[in-house]
């Protein structure tokens, strides 16, 4: 599998909200009783969005306001409340390719930037490390983030720095884009990075890894596995979508699928999206499958699907289709919560066992 490529598409591409134009024969709306029994459901089960790029976004701005509303990117307070969003995984991928000590101090900048607009709206949004501080934001009226994931180069070959960003709040780290996670798979360095991430409670992103890599991650891994970005292959022919071999053995590992809403990974409508996550559910299992809006990434998005808002819509088309409420709460919500609670039992077991950190292993960049 190859590894995701910069998100490159942009807003000019398609029209001003993001999404691609009307065309004929577009799959009709739900109807308004359907509409009203997702806003209600998302009400009790709301979104825990896998990937938003956020924090790239909001730097490229040179003022920015999300409590009161920012028309410059897809993501701000009001349209999460209306999409009933009740937890975002912020991406701190760099928006362009960084190695060595540039990727360090990119993350580093990202972690620091996402960490501020945090502080600088605390009536709507609220930093958590765990998943019952997810559920206190919510009671609390805020939208939780969780810091992750981050680019894989960004530890520079160290252990210490992956110690050092988790200490700094890092939840989730892609496994691409290194000599440690490639074509062959992990290394016994990549192995190493592995075990400490379970002993720190560092979830494992395998989307746009080879297939080597997966496969090693998920035989390894005491915690369950994350792609945050990741369509079926059968339904799409894209790189970075998994075909079902891999979608299966996530499936039994215990991993989650979070399907990006997309039009170049899940197609033009949420008809094709809704596609996508009846494969996933049907494949890997209703307990590992999730969402991933992908927002504020400068990628089209399907018809229907323009911003944070929209999820009411998907949710009422896989009402539709006959999805139970368990199925949609585990796709929602439960989902997210039952992965971040393993990463941080195997955490917190390994901590009462005291388990030293590993010393530093030799170079990382041999097979």
């Amino acid at each position: 599998m190859a590894d995701l490529q910069p998100d490159s598409a942009t807003t000019a591409e398609v029209g001003a909200d993001d999404t691609l134009p009307d065309t004929p024969g577009t799959q009709a709306p739900c109807s308004p009783a359907v509409l009203e029994q997702a806003h209600a459901l998302l009400a009790a089960h709301p979104v825990a969005d896998g990937y938003s790029g956020l924090p790239s976004a909001l730097r490229r701005l040179s003022r920015h306001d999300l409590e009161l509303g920012e028309p410059a990117v897809d993501t701000d307070i009001p349209r999460l409340r209306e999409g009933h969003v009740g937890a975002l995984f912020w991406s701190l991928h760099p928006p362009e390719a960084t190695g060595g000590d540039h990727a360090t101090t990119a993350a580093l900048e990202q972690l620091d930037f996402a960490r501020s607009v945090i502080d600088a709206h605390p009536e709507g949004l609220r930093l958590v490390h765990t998943a019952g501080e997810i559920i206190d934001a919510r009671h609390c009226g805020r939208v939780a983030v969780v810091l992750g994931p981050a680019q894989a180069t960004a530890l520079d070959g160290s252990l210490a720095v992956l110690r050092a960003l988790r200490a700094l709040g890092l939840h989730v780290l892609t496994l691409t884009g290194t000599a440690w996670a490639g074509e062959r798979g992990l290394n016994r360095f990549g192995e190493e990075v592995v075990r400490e991430m379970n002993r720190l409670g560092v979830l494992a992103d395998v989307s746009g890894a080879a297939t080597a890599t997966v496969e090693s991650t998920l035989a390894l891994s005491r915690t369950p596995v994350l792609c945050t970005r990741s369509a079926a292959r059968a339904l799409r022919p894209h790189p970075a979508n998994l075909p079902d071999g891999l979608l299966a053995a996530l499936g039994t590992a215990r991993g989650l699928c979070l399907v990006p809403l997309t039009a170049e990974q899940t197609g033009p409508t949420v008809h094709d999206v809704a596609d996508h996550l009846d494969h996933v559910r049907d494949v890997a299992g209703p307990d590992c499958v999730g969402l991933s809006g992908t927002y504020d990434t400068g990628v089209v998005h399907p018809r229907g699907l323009a911003d944070a808002s929209r999820y009411p819509h998907l949710i009422a088309e896989l009402l539709r289709r006959g999805w139970s409420d368990t199925e949609l709460s585990l796709l929602t919500w439960g989902n997210v919560q039952r992965v971040l609670r393993s990463a941080h039992s195997t955490a917190r077991a390994a901590q009462h066992r005291h388990e030293p950190p590993p010393p530093q292993p030799g170079q990382p960049d041999g097979p």
